[in-house]
This record gives C-alpha cells, structure tokens and sequence, in this order.
C-alpha cells in the first residue's frame, strides 16, 4: 500500500487502552503505511494540516478548520451523534465507523446476564458470601421468549446466539419490513404486542428522538412482571424514575444495565440498592480485539480507495 497517505490517529483512549495500541494495530495491518499519533494538541493540528485519512474516537470543528485536505475520518465508535456531522459534510469529508466491531462482546455480556438471571446466580453470590448452603428456585430458558430492541450489529449477533437456547425471538426495529434473525419483527409503533409476550427485553438500539424513552411507565406496565431487563443500548432509552418505579412495585423479575441515565450513576441512586439490579460501568463494550476489528475496516476501505481512488462506497461509510 506504499500509494496510501500518511494516516493521522488523533488522541483519546478506548475502555483504559492507549490510542496508541491502535496505531501499532494499523502499522502490522497496513504494511508500509505511515501511520502518525498526535500526542499534543499543536501536534493535532500540525498532522491534520496535511492529512487526507484521519482516525480517532471524534474530531472537532476547531481541528477540522485545521484539516483542509481531510477526504475520510475513520471514527472509532460506532456511535456518530458526537461528531460535527454537518460541518463534516460541507467539507466534504467521508466519514466511517465502526459498526460491528462491538457485536461479538456485547452478545456475549447479553447472554452472560440472561443467563445469570435464569439461573439466578446474583442469589448464589450472596449467600455464598453468607456462607450459607440453601438452595432456591431458578428458571430455565428454554421456551422462554426474548425480545431483541434494534436489530443491527449488535441486535443481529444477540439474535444468532439465542438460536440453540431454544427461545423465541421477536425483533423491534425502525423498519421491520428489513427482517432479521428472529420469528417475528415488529415496528417501534408495534412494541407493546411485543412487550407482552416477552420474557427477557433486550435493548440494543441506538439514541435517536424515536427511541428516547421508549421504554417508559406505559411500556413497562406492559411488560409482564416476570420479565428481565437488559439495557446495552443507552442510557436515556429507559426512562430511569418509571423503571426505578416498577422495580419498587416488585414489577419486574429484574434488570441488567451496562448503560444508566444519568450517568456515571451517582452513588446515593436507588438502583444501587434493588438486589434485582445487575450494574457494570458501561464496560459490555470492551474486548482485547477491540482495535484488530477496527483495523481490519480501515484497511478494507483503503484498499477499496487505492483500486478507485475514490472516497466512496466504503464500508460502514456514514457520510456523505
């Protein structure tokens, strides 16, 4: 690839892990490919003065009005809300991320505390810390029906791991005319016929004006109060004082929240106290491969720019 610019990689760590792992990443990925960390702000602006590919975990309008030969960011989220997608756009800057890279582990954290609620593993805990040999009831999953909020790359791959639990799957998404790997879609519109039926709400869309505070007092009245509910989505998508509500009333079996609102969770919120709660510091994201995958999309799409020279029709491409 000795056509392909120089590659700036701007600053910002990844769940404790350098940013400039990453750039190491691409130097074994992009074999000859000079590829640049800024470690300093001046040394941002210095690098992007120059730079046609730039990759990072956001880029601001102050350092874009820097960058007049950008052509593509590689974000390194999968989320773009927090990027200046606009101000992007009359720069005429592509603008890609990183859908699918979380797909595997956050599936695995969804199954991880599916599974934890069905066998009840949190009442094992404690009275293991108790030192107390007592036995107590569990359910099992088989026959049980799981509902999948958002079924992307995430949605899909939670979807494809359920299939040998033996469960039924029932999807909600924006545009349930696309399908997916479940028996039944349902629109946003629709969620309440979902909501009835379910056993386990598995939350995997993203924020967007639809989906904030979909799941409110109405929905999880809904919900049967046998249900479990998992949120790998975000925060604002549950509306935290009807779900603290519900859980209070005892109408809810439980909750797993890898995302909460606000958040960082204060220490004196009540979701803290409910033994029902399963709470990690929205950590489902990690993975040790976390940059490799990232890697290997920067890589596909430079040498699908290399073979056309153009910036376009590039994987996970956002913008234009």
């Amino acid at each position: 690839m000795t056509n392909t610019p120089p590659i700036v990689v701007l600053r910002g760590n990844v769940h404790g892990t350098e940013i400039t792992t990453y750039a190491e990443t691409l130097r074994n990925r992009l074999e000859g490919v000079d590829v640049r960390v800024a470690e300093t702000p001046q040394a941002e602006r210095n690098l992007l003065a120059e730079a046609e590919i730039a990759t990072g975990l956001s880029i601001t309008e102050e350092q874009l009005a820097h960058a007049d030969e950008l052509e593509l960011f590689a974000c390194a989220f999968a989320g773009t809300g927090h990027l200046p997608l606009e101000a992007l756009s009359n720069a005429g800057v592509a603008v890609t991320n990183a859908s699918g890279v979380h797909g595997p582990n956050i599936a695995e954290h969804v199954i991880g505390a599916i599974l934890s609620f069905t066998r009840r593993f949190h009442v094992g805990a404690r009275r293991q810390r108790r030192r107390e040999w007592r036995s107590y009831q569990t359910h099992e999953l088989q026959g049980s029906t799981v509902t999948v909020v958002g079924l992307g790359a995430i949605g899909e791959a939670v979807c494809s791991r359920l299939e040998p639990f033996g469960v039924e799957r029932l999807g909600v998404r924006y545009s349930p005319e696309k399908g997916g790997p479940v028996e039944e879609v349902f629109g946003f519109d629709e969620i309440h016929a979902a909501l009835a039926r379910t056993d386990y709400l598995v939350l995997a869309c993203p924020l967007t004006e639809e989906t904030r505070g979909i799941i409110d007092a109405s929905t999880l009245e809904t919900l049967p109060a046998s249900a479990v509910l998992i949120n790998v989505a975000r925060g604002p998508v549950v509306d935290t004082e009807a779900l603290v509500s519900t859980l209070q009333l005892n109408g809810l079996r439980g909750a797993s929240l890898d995302v909460t609102d606000p958040e960082p969770l204060p220490e004196s919120h009540p979701l803290w106290t409910f033994e029902n709660v399963q709470i990690t510091p929205h950590n489902s994201g990690y993975t040790p491969v976390y940059f490799d995958r990232l890697a290997d999309i920067l890589a596909s799409n430079i040498e699908r720019i290399e073979e056309t020279g153009r910036y376009e029709d590039l994987e996970n491409q956002v913008l234009p």
